[in-house]
């Protein structure tokens, strides 16, 4: 590596972990205010807040690594450019290609790391803070477990199986819930399409079932309704459900999930959330494709590059949240091919900025 692409790629890192600091120290400023009072509140040590917020930065690194790559390519060229050192390497007879080479050196080595840690990190540390903040903290312990997109849960008399497509509304689907005898028989076994719960009442009310009650070792009396209201034993906010529960696995193990479904749905599912990581992970590189001509771009039409390119940034970046989380909706719902939503946002930024670096090239 000679010389300049040193220059370059020193640069690129610098920024990445400036970037990279002062993005996550608001993070946790923010977070530090809002949470550190439960820790005193439960009587909790400033030892255990401590260890919580630490071991939340490996979690906040991983969901915005694709802004800061691209954050840190863009302010490297501006600066570049703001100095007039990008005029100077093109008069040089430099071509803007290996200008950027050594970002893209850069983008890659940090990506290759996010791997490594949603591989081998995040799943120790996200276990740890759930650990803290749901069993230590707020004395709530999981009852099961979540696997393709369904809940399996073991209450106080029966086992529950359901999906819940939105955990913010107490709205369930394809609810099971079954009670076994002491031999293992099934005694009860309640499915219904959709479960509410009713505050009002304090109960559920189940919407196309069916009810199969053991009535002795062979015989079972089974009845349809469309609508009924029953007791069970657990209310929906005894089913703890992290919000950052995927995390908790790694790359390997959410591959794994994909051959224990024989079911359609649920190997889509587990499909749609495999390559979606891996997609997220590898978001950085498409940004950065695109940020940098957006940057050159806003100099040479109104003669600024930061001013305008930060901002601009983030709104792209914004932008492909948006869509990577649509599309990845729409391929757990069958819509879209687990891999075209994976790739499409990849494909589409990428072609644009090549073009656009190509023109800028010129």
């Amino acid at each position: 590596m000679n010389l300049l692409n040193r220059y370059l790629l020193s640069q690129f890192i610098k920024y990445f972990f400036t970037v990279n600091s002062g993005f996550v120290a608001i993070y946790l400023l923010v977070d530090f205010f809002e949470k550190y009072d439960d820790f005193m509140n439960a009587g909790k040590s400033t030892r255990l807040a401590l260890e919580y917020f630490l071991l939340t930065i490996p979690f906040i690194v991983d969901q915005l690594g694709p802004v800061f790559i691209l954050l840190a390519g863009v302010i490297s060229l501006g600066i570049l450019n703001h100095s007039n050192e990008l005029t100077a390497l093109k008069a040089g007879g430099v071509p803007l290609r290996l200008i950027i080479r050594p970002f893209f050196i850069g983008a890659i080595v940090f990506t290759m790391l996010f791997m490594v840690s949603a591989q081998m990190l995040l799943p120790i540390t996200v276990a740890k803070t759930n650990n803290i903040w749901f069993e230590q903290l707020k004395g709530k312990v999981p009852l099961g477990i979540v696997r393709n997109g369904r809940y399996y849960y073991k209450g106080q008399e029966g086992f529950y199986s359901f999906t819940w497509p939105d955990p913010k509304r107490l709205i369930f689907k394809d609810l099971s819930y079954s009670r076994w005898d002491k031999n293992n028989n099934i005694e009860s076994l309640i499915t219904a399409k959709f479960a509410d719960w009713n505050d009002g009442k304090n109960n559920w009310i189940l919407k196309h079932g069916q009810i199969q009650q053991q009535q002795d070792t062979l015989n079972y009396t089974i009845t349809n309704f469309k609508i009924r209201e029953v007791m069970l034993p657990e209310h929906p906010e005894d089913f703890l459900v992290p919000a950052n529960k995927e995390a908790e696995q790694s790359l390997t193990a959410l591959y794994q999930e994909i051959g224990r479904t024989e079911v359609e749905h649920e190997a889509q599912a587990a499909w749609t959330n495999f390559l979606g990581r891996i997609s997220y992970i590898l978001l950085g590189i498409p940004l950065l494709l695109l940020g940098l001509p957006i940057l050159l771009y806003s100099y040479h039409k109104w003669g600024r590059d930061l001013s305008v390119a930060i901002p601009a940034s983030c709104g792209l970046a914004f932008l492909a949240w948006g869509m990577w989380g649509a599309l990845q909706s729409l391929a757990k719902a069958g819509y879209v091919a687990p891999i075209a939503a994976a790739v499409s946002i990849h494909i589409t930024f990428s072609i644009l900025g090549i073009l656009l670096l190509i023109k800028n090239d010129r």
